[in-house]
């Protein structure tokens, strides 16, 4: 060939191939016709532009009623596909959970702000499966007995609090469920409010949970170029750092005390037991155990926070609901407080459990999840490496599922008697009570000991306090708080809203100061305990069965 001949043909392939990378590049913000359907692109940006800042989860219902079950986003070069259906969900999620168990990559939330050691931004690798074969162990049905003393005391100690400072029912609330899981995973209580690993902890959970809801961080995972910039260029990585060593030292430190005390004896039951054995036969680091048994904090303490500030106001916003309840607790308890033996007896408290997880759901979006391999669904291509959106607000909000969604009504699951994971695992998917705790393999290994504590929290406020709508001070009007305000994060928590709760009567007043000091003979003088009481077994476990 002569050289003329060799120049042609090179630079005839040259311009085939910048043409081919030209076309690749201006099919970027394109959607396919054989993906799902979904709102109109731009080109590069997709729907970028279409994405709101604020309340997103009000903009994706919106187009799963203009699109279906299934719909898909485009993102830059990215896809997102958003499962509006409890059928979609049945059959991707669970059916196909082989290749729909992995995460997205979530730089901000998991390299930074984790160090990559979060669990519930895990890719379906090694690690993951580890912890979720660890998590199953210690989180079953039959474990979760050993931890209703635990619920008890916690629960009693709420009450104490809202009764003593009835304003301050939001921190209770998280008090609560916060130091259920301190004892459950760790061995110690939280006993006030005040305790600075209490206000560290949700300090970073609230703000990691902005950061990792942010439109920024999002931009971070659309354009991966952005990662380059050096920290004083992305303040978003600079602070994330901080909030990692500061999340990172809460964790580890945890760990580390929770194993000394198994070393000498001091420990009380708890998942660390676990965790430890499993570290002397997996041979992780301590701070992949920290940040373990630490995200067994954050999921079992905030999410049900979540669920309970917001059972609160329904109660507020909806008094004639409050009402009905009252009453089947006066029939049925009395001037006893409710404990778990009357889960059988009381269909109207436990329905309004399960209508506070279908009302206010926390992940209104869920956690997303990944698809590993190319997928077909309802004539539409999945594309490999998709994230995959459960949108658990539209499916709640479903009128055709749940006529007048908005309406907190309890009388939903008045005839319905299973618990969240019977309900998860019903081949009727038609029949599933909520999808709070997620699906698929990546679902909520303890959302039996959620359903727990909602219980007691929900039968006992009602049965110890009225709930009233606080009046404006100026105008004299009541005051309806508004149950569309979110603080924007990944986890959808209500804003705070004024109450005006009181005793019912001086006579439980009374009952719950006896019910705590009664405690209190089991606690030494840190009010930590003297000796854990055994596990019982209660009639709520027969319920579904």
């Amino acid at each position: 060939m002569s050289l003329y001949n060799f120049s042609l043909a090179f630079y005839a392939g040259l311009v085939a191939v910048i043409l081919l990378a030209l076309q690749k590049y201006f099919k970027i913000g394109h959607r396919p016709a054989n993906y799902p359907p979904g709102p109109p692109t731009l080109p590069f940006i997709g729907n970028l532009h279409q994405i709101p800042q604020k309340n997103r989860h009000l903009q994706f219902e919106k187009w799963a009623r203009q699109y279906g079950p299934v719909y898909s986003l485009i993102l830059g070069a990215k896809v997102m596909i958003v499962l509006n259906s409890d059928l979609a969900v049945k059959d991707l999620l669970d059916k196909r959970g082989a290749i729909y168990s992995s995460r997205p990559d979530i730089y901000i939330g998991q390299n930074i702000l984790s160090g990559g050691l979060r669990v519930l931004f895990m890719p379906n690798h090694g690690v993951w499966t580890m912890v979720h074969k660890l998590a199953r162990r210690i989180l079953n049905v039959t474990v979760a007995r050993t931890y209703v003393p635990y619920q008890d005391l916690e629960n009693k100690a709420m009450l104490l609090g809202v009764l003593e400072s009835p304003s301050d029912f939001i921190n209770h609330l998280r008090r609560y469920t916060a130091s259920l899981t301190t004892q459950m995973t760790f061995g110690f209580r939280t006993v006030s409010m005040h305790d600075e690993r209490f206000k560290e902890a949700f300090y970073i959970f609230d703000r990691s949970g902005e950061m990792i809801g942010s439109r920024t961080a999002a931009l971070f995972d659309l354009l991966p170029i952005l990662r380059y910039l050096p920290d004083f260029l992305a303040p978003i990585k600079k602070e994330g750092r901080e909030i990692h060593r500061r999340e990172l030292k809460l964790f580890r430190g945890l760990f580390l005390n929770a194993k000394t005390g198994l070393q000498d004896g001091t420990a009380k039951p708890c998942v660390c037991v676990d965790l430890v054995q499993m570290q002397r036969e997996e041979k992780f680091s301590d701070n992949l155990a920290g940040y373990i048994s630490g995200s067994l904090l954050q999921a079992g303490s905030e999410t049900t926070a979540t669920i309970l500030v917001a059972f609160v106001q329904a109660m507020v916003i909806f008094p004639e609901v409050a009402k009905a309840a009252q009453e089947e607790l006066d029939r049925v308890c009395g001037d006893r407080m409710p404990d778990l033996n009357n889960v059988p007896d009381l269909p109207y408290i436990r329905a309004c459990a399960k209508e506070s997880l279908r009302w206010m759901p926390g992940f209104m979006l869920g956690i997303p999840h990944a698809v590993t391999q190319d997928d077909s669904y309802m004539g539409y291509l999945i594309p490999k490496g998709s994230a995959v959106i459960l949108n658990v607000w539209a499916i709640h909000n479903d009128p055709q599922r749940h006529p007048n969604p908005r309406q907190f009504n309890p009388l939903r699951y008045i005839d319905d008697h299973h618990t969240s994971i019977d309900s998860s695992n019903n081949p009727d998917v038609s029949k599933r009570d909520h999808f709070v705790f997620g699906a698929g393999r990546r679902k909520c290994q303890g959302m039996h000991i959620a359903d727990r504590s909602i219980f007691l929290a929900i039968s006992r406020l009602l049965w110890a306090f009225n709930f009233h709508r606080a009046v404006d001070g100026e105008t004299g009007k009541e005051i309806v708080p508004d149950m569309d305000s979110f603080a924007d994060g990944m986890m959808m928590i209500p804003k705070p809203f004024a109450a005006n709760i009181h005793p019912r009567s001086a006579a439980k007043a009374e009952k719950v100061k006896q019910e705590w000091d009664q405690m209190l003979e089991m606690l030494d003088e840190n009010q930590q305990w003297k000796e854990v009481p055994e596990g019982l077994v209660w009639k709520d476990e027969q319920v579904s069965q």
